[in-house]
């Protein structure tokens, strides 16, 4: 049980474009609610927004003690405002996935409720528990984490991605989350048609690298439960020991589809102590001494799963994340270009893009 105490690390004033009736959701989840939380949804919780996020929008809703009842934190998603992809920002696709998982998959926050009535704020939201741990960002200080314990932390991220794509998705109801083998094609056309669809006029053109992509693309090597976000500030770890990791955050992108596919989405975010020019746009602390490389964490990874990778062979997987991270930034870029939202934070993504674009292009040709 997660109790209100003390501030919460990213929690910040709502912005005034990302407000919602805070009464109108109260009352609904005290109508609502699973059964075990109700006790802690009495009154009105006091809101902040985690501005860390660049697609759904994510708060804390957080309800202070009262009475023999201690204080209790929860966590409201949403999505953002303005033009959304098709098929993106599924709250209650997103709420089925983690609470279907929880059982086979102790990551997984318990989901507290989901609505899909727009009276209520306008649009779908869930509310699930907050996990209580620290997120790794890119500012974690070097002092916070050893190199013995930055190479366990590595470890551990090894082990529960292992887990995660060992989970049998009958087993899990999930069975029907994906379309079946055909993933990696699936992905190659998809994403490419979401980059034509998202490029601004100062958008670099990717047609060459999508050209080589759907030359190149391998057969799936399975099909099973994917996170397809997998990277370090989407983990909370222990307060207690930051090797051991106690939940997996933002399912949004989860499906059925091909592991190593879910693996070279997640290195496109792994960035190394040398790689300084990519400095700027690291949101995770993977340049800390004693972290993996990403060739360390490839050959971990697959050694584990009975996979055989060659350098070569892991070129598709390691362009396609990074085509694949650059569309992600295009998307949100574009509603910042448009106008669609005032945060300024969103700026970043045009210039990461073409970032990207150069990795990319080193990648290929030089």
């Amino acid at each position: 049980m997660t109790q209100a105490a003390g501030p919460v690390e990213g929690a910040r004033s709502v912005r005034d474009e990302d407000a919602f009736d805070v009464d109108a959701v109260a009352t609904w989840l005290r109508d609502n609610a699973e059964r075990d939380f109700r006790r802690d949804l009495d009154g009105t919780p006091d809101v902040k927004q985690f501005s860390g996020g660049a697609s759904n929008l994510t708060f804390l809703l957080r309800y202070p003690a009262a009475g023999d009842r201690a204080g209790r934190d929860f966590i409201l998603r949403t999505p953002p405002r303005g033009t959304k992809a098709r098929g993106a920002h599924d709250m209650a696709r997103e709420h089925r996935i983690q609470r279907q998982l929880r059982p086979v998959f102790p990551y997984v926050a318990e989901m507290v409720a989901f609505c899909d009535d727009p009276g209520v704020i306008g649009a779908d939201f869930y509310v699930m528990e907050r996990l209580d741990g620290i997120v790794p960002r890119a500012d974690l200080s070097p002092s916070a984490l050893s190199p013995g314990q930055a190479r366990a932390l590595c470890m551990t991220m090894v082990d529960v991605l292992v887990e995660l794509h060992s989970v049998d998705p009958v087993a899990a109801g999930l069975d029907s989350l994906g379309k079946g083998l055909g993933y990696v094609r699936r992905q190659v056309e998809g994403w490419s048609a979401r980059y034509r669809n998202a490029r601004t006029e100062d958008g670099p053109s990717f047609e060459p690298a999508m050209e080589w992509l759907d030359a190149n693309q391998p057969e799936d090597v399975a099909n099973c439960v994917i996170h397809n976000d997998f990277k370090m500030d989407n983990l909370v770890v222990s307060r207690d020991d930051p090797t051991q990791i106690v939940g997996v955050l933002d399912w949004e992108m989860a499906t059925l589809g091909d592991p190593l596919m879910d693996l070279g989405g997640d290195m496109a975010f792994w960035i190394e102590a040398s790689e300084t020019d990519l400095a700027p746009f690291r949101r995770v602390p993977t340049h800390l001494p004693g972290m993996l490389t990403r060739w360390e964490f490839v050959e971990e990874y697959c050694s584990r799963m009975g996979f055989s990778m060659s350098p070569e062979q892991w070129r598709f997987y390691e362009v396609f994340g990074l085509f694949r991270l650059a569309v992600i930034s295009q998307q949100i870029y574009f509603r910042y270009f448009h106008k669609q939202t005032t945060n300024e934070l969103f700026a970043i993504f045009g210039p990461a893009v073409h970032i990207v674009d150069e990795r990319m292009t080193r990648l290929l040709w030089e």
